[in-house]
């Protein structure tokens, strides 16, 4: 077979990522050169809207430059919610599982359809996104509100409404992280999880959005780097790696037949065991398509050249290349076309950050926002003495970043009561002097961020409960920290803390907003769904 079809091959397999706003020499060597097939853009790709057009117009010039039959695949992981790379002048919309407390599938379809619209509007025709993972592990540090819920019947259902409206809106979606990491208690950005489930309790959880999902026209699936035991018996094997779950289970079994891709190779799940080079010949040989390497120009590199010395030595059939290039090229001929990009006079649309759109989250924030506790502490008055404490804003896990945090708990609550007082909770110097100067409150607003009972914030809500102080709760991300003060007279969840999510809280906590959302997990031992 032609070498140089085989080069060009390889380079499709791999999807890379770069520092900075504006393509570099390195990628454009990548792209000379290699023929790479993708790019995965992150925050520090991302400025104004117009600044990620004339950077994915200028990708698409330097692919057709280049020779390629086909578009770039661009591609950002806009899931919404805590996972969203764009930033200002766009759309804020809710993450999967604020549109799953609306208890309403259209929404995740609407909310799916606009920002496959807003991203394309941008140049960027390939999404990383639904998430499939059925969030069944309240430990999960990764996953959690990234999921629609706990039930494998509403994130199949939810997803696959999610996926139909991006593809309607005309992108590329992925499913992931195949086939499941909901029930993880470990961060695969760090260590590699485990998930022991035996294939029955798989078939009837993790795999069920899957399958319901590939039925409805899944473009792409994502692997998981977790270890599934019950179907891989090499010990410490993940799925990405596994020839036994991406093909004999994933294509085999579940019959699928587009295109996989791996989570980024450079997580330390891959780049701290059998290394990111090498994780590339495996993932192929497992049956993977894409290679994803999110960051390191020398590991880009060094993946391809690993895959040619691994055909050369005959530890790799070149039939898996040409066979996984097909389906790439096949993925790209149903959605991309050099007469669909518009290379002059490039001018951002105005439905990007439009009222339209915002109008809409505005609606599904408002119907997902969630009182799962009032023991007649709410509504507040406006004429009542109000404290509001806020801890600071920060990602909790690698996937997110920080630019994402936005209005604080504490300003929102202003609008609402311009005399409240609001305080850091970083800048409490004493918790034990701040419980008694709260005793002069009739109510303070406490807003929490943590995963964790050893937390300031969580010590801080139970000395306040202690002292017999009236505590209104606003979980701004995890919702089952509920578990840990089931006294609270007051609890509410937001699942994020973006600025509509905080505006429908704090209208719902001032009387002023009806709070419609219904709780999509189980706050163990409290009977609250």
């Amino acid at each position: 077979m032609n070498q140089i079809y085989i080069n060009k091959a390889i380079g499709q397999l791999l999807v890379v990522g770069f520092s900075g706003k504006q393509i570099t020499s390195e990628v454009k060597e990548l792209m000379q050169r290699y023929h790479v097939g993708g790019i995965i853009l992150f925050s520090r790709n991302l400025g104004s809207p117009s600044e990620i057009l004339n950077l994915t117009t200028d990708l698409q010039r330097e692919a057709k430059k280049a020779g390629y039959l086909y578009p770039l695949l661009i591609g950002v992981d806009q899931e919404n919610g805590m996972v969203r790379r764009l930033g200002e002048g766009t759309t804020i919309f809710p993450g999967s599982m604020a549109i799953g407390a609306t208890d309403n599938a259209s929404n995740a379809y609407h909310i799916g359809f606009a920002t496959g619209k807003e991203l394309l509007g941008l140049g960027i025709n390939w999404n990383l996104a639904p998430v499939l993972d059925v969030n069944n592990n309240p430990d999960n540090p990764v996953i959690g509100i990234r999921s629609f819920g706990e039930s494998a019947e509403k994130v199949a259902q939810f997803g696959r409404e999610a996926m139909k409206g991006m593809q309607d809106a005309g992108i590329v979606t992925t499913l992931k992280h195949f086939p499941g990491h909901g029930d993880t208690n470990v961060d695969s950005h760090l260590l590699l999880p485990t998930i022991s489930h035996d294939l029955q309790r798989l078939e009837e959880v993790e795999l069920k959005p899957f399958k319901e999902c590939i039925a409805a026209g899944a473009d792409t699936i994502m692997s998981a780097h977790i270890y599934f035991p019950a179907m891989e018996p090499k010990e410490g094997l993940p799925a990405t790696l596994s020839k036994k779950i991406i093909t004999n289970l994933l294509r085999e079994k579940l019959g699928y037949r587009g295109v996989v891709t791996t989570d980024c190779m450079e997580m330390d799940a891959i780049s701290k065991t059998i290394g990111t080079e090498n994780g590339a010949v495996a993932a192929i040989k497992a049956g993977a398509d894409i290679i994803m390497i999110s960051h390191t120009f020398e590991r880009q590199k060094g993946a391809i050249e690993a895959i040619l010395n691994a055909i050369d030595a005959g530890a790799l059939d070149q039939d898996l290349i040409v066979e996984a290039n097909k389906r790439i090229q096949g993925l790209k001929e149903n959605y991309l076309a050099w007469g669909k990009i518009k290379f002059d006079n490039v001018n951002v649309p105005a439905f990007v950050g439009g009222n339209e759109h915002k109008a809409l989250a505005k609606n599904v924030y408002q119907n997902s926002v969630t009182i799962v506790k009032n023991n007649g502490l709410l509504p507040l008055s406006t004429n009542q003495k109000v404290l509001a404490v806020y801890p600071e804003s920060r990602s909790l896990v690698q996937v997110e970043e920080e630019h994402n945090m936005g209005k604080n708990l504490g300003e929102t609550v202003r609008e609402y009561q311009s005399f409240a007082t609001i305080k850091q909770m970083d800048d409490l110097q004493s918790m034990d002097q701040m419980v008694q100067k709260a005793k002069q409150y009739d109510a303070v607003i406490v807003g929490t961020l943590t995963n964790s009972s050893r937390s300031r914030e969580i010590i801080f809500i139970k000395k306040l409960i202690e002292s017999g102080v009236s505590v209104v709760v606003v979980a701004m991300r995890n919702p089952y920290v509920l578990g840990y003060f089931p006294e609270v007279p007051a609890y509410i969840s937001t699942y994020e803390n973006s600025p509509p999510a905080l505006e429908a809280a704090a209208g719902a906590i001032f009387g002023k907003e009806e709070a419609k959302g219904r709780l999509p997990v189980t706050i163990s031992g409290l009977g609250y769904k």
